[in-house]
C-alpha cells in the first residue's frame, strides 16, 4: 500500500484529501506544520509527499528546498496561487506537480497514480554517455562521480531521453513515456523540468551538450560516441 505525506494546515481540506485517498487505497498520514511535515518527510518511508505552499512554521517551497538536499521522493504541490510564475517557482524548487485550490479529490488521485507508476519503462542497469552515468535499478545519477540529486519526474525524463540517443521527443511523448496517459499538468511542465535537469547535468546550460532543443518539435538527448549501454 502506497504511503503519502499530506502536509496541509486546513483542517477541511486536509480531512477531505485523506478521507478520499485512504478510500483509495492509499495509507496517509497528515500534518499541519511546515517544520514537522518536514521532519516527517526525512524520517519516514513515504512514496509521495501532497505539500500545500503556504504553511505554518515554514513554507510549502521552503519545505520543498531542504527536503530536496536530502531526499527525491515525489513531491506534488497545492497552492491557491495560479499564474505561470508561481508554476515556475514550484517546480524550480522541486516539485514534481503543481495543482491549483480549488480541485477534485479524483483529479489528485490522478496525479498521484501518475508519479507512483512503478517503472515507468525503466529495466536494470546502468547508461553512461560522456560523463554521466545513470543507473536505473538504483534510481541514481552521477556526474564524473559525483552524485547528482534529481527529483522523481526528472529522473524519469532523463531515462526516457537517454534511452534513445539522438531520437527527438515532442513534449506530450516525454509525458507518455515518463509520466504517462493520465498525467494531468500542462505541457509546459515539461520545459521547465528540462531546464531544471540541465541546471544540474550541463556545464553550460544556454550552451548545451546533452540536452538539446528540437526547434518547433521538443528535446533530444544528444549522442556520444564514449556512451555504453549495459
Amino acid at each position: 500500500m502506497p504511503r503519502i505525506l499530506l502536509i496541509e494546515d486546513h483542517h477541511t481540506t486536509s480531512r477531505t484529501v485523506a478521507l478520499y485517498l485512504r478510500a483509495e487505497g492509499f495509507e496517509v498520514d497528515v500534518q499541519a506544520n511546515g517544520l514537522d511535515g518536514l521532519a516527517m518527510a526525512l524520517q519516514g518511508d513515504y512514496d509521495l509527499l501532497v505539500v500545500d505552499l503556504l504553511l505554518p512554521g515554514l513554507d510549502g517551497r521552503e519545505l520543498c528546498r531542504r527536503l530536496r538536499a536530502e531526499r527525491s521522493v515525489p513531491l506534488i504541490m497545492l497552492t491557491a496561487l495560479s499564474t505561470e510564475d508561481d508554476l515556475v517557482r514550484g517546480l524550480n524548487l522541486g516539485a514534481d506537480d503543481y495543482i491549483t485550490k480549488p480541485f477534485s479529490p479524483r483529479e489528485l488521485v490522478a496525479r498521484i497514480r501518475a508519479r507512483l507508476r512503478p517503472g515507468s519503462g525503466e529495466d536494470d542497469g546502468c547508461i553512461r554517455i560522456g560523463n554521466l552515468e545513470l543507473n536505473r535499478s538504483q534510481r541514481t545519477l552521477s556526474r564524473d562521480g559525483e552524485a547528482v540529486r534529481l527529483t522523481a519526474t526528472e529522473f524519469r525524463l532523463l531515462s526516457v531521453l537517454m534511452q534513445a540517443p539522438g531520437r527527438a521527443y515532442t513534449r506530450e511523448q516525454l509525458i507518455e513515456r515518463a509520466l504517462g496517459y493520465d498525467f494531468q499538468g500542462s505541457s509546459k511542465n515539461i520545459d521547465i523540468h528540462i531546464s531544471n535537469l540541465r541546471k544540474r547535468i550541463e556545464s553550460d546550460r544556454l550552451q548545451p551538450e546533452y540536452i538539446l532543443t528540437v526547434p518547433g518539435h521538443g528535446y533530444r538527448f544528444r549522442p556520444r560516441k564514449s556512451h555504453g549501454h549495459t
